[in-house]
């Protein structure tokens, strides 16, 4: 059975989308990292979705939805770096903004939606958003005030939800794409 989790997306990382002009296409990675300059994607397994979230003006918008395909270091990936000079993954340049230069990187090999800026989480849901930690407890998302969030940090890192909120999350997604 597979689970989901969300990440949020900075707004370096968005703006570095942006700019590269990665909007409309389909990211073939993102990251992991040991250090907490990238979000850990511990507990991902193949199979499992991966919600990529921004945050803007206090609304929260589903940037992309990520099937894991695995966690290896492949062929695409390029070269391993010799030195600590050397990028780190050099057959993914165009994508090196999810994280290829965090410190401890790892590929993770993802199925996408097309990267977009447009598809946000009405207030209603994002009320109604719950995550579960690995014991089961669950924990609705703090800074939730009139469907807006006043406070992003309670969306930093990498969150499982309640699968009632990840079928929710998949719907809004799926409504968007239809």
């Amino acid at each position: 059975m597979s689970d989901a989790f969300t990440v949020l997306w900075t707004h370096d990382t968005c703006r570095a989308l942006r700019k590269a002009g990665r909007v409309g296409e389909r990211p073939p990675v993102a990251f992991s990292g040991v250090h907490s300059s990238l979000p850990a994607w511990t507990g991902a397994r193949a199979g499992d979705q991966v919600y990529g979230l921004h945050v803007n003006r206090c609304q929260v918008f589903v940037v992309s939805q990520m099937q894991v395909i695995d966690m290896e270091r492949r062929d695409c990936c390029g070269t391993a770096p010799a030195t600590w000079q050397d990028p780190a993954y050099p057959g993914h340049g165009d994508w090196s903004m999810l994280g290829a230069a965090g410190c401890g990187a790892a590929a993770v090999h993802v199925d996408a939606t097309p990267v977009r800026f447009d598809m946000p989480i009405p207030g209603e849901l994002l009320a109604r958003l719950v995550r579960r930690n690995r014991r089961g407890q669950t924990r609705a998302l703090k800074y939730v005030v009139d469907g807006r969030l006043e406070r992003s940090v309670s969306l930093q890192g990498f969150y499982r939800p309640t699968s009632e909120s990840a079928d929710e999350l998949a719907a809004l997604v799926g409504s968007a794409v239809s």
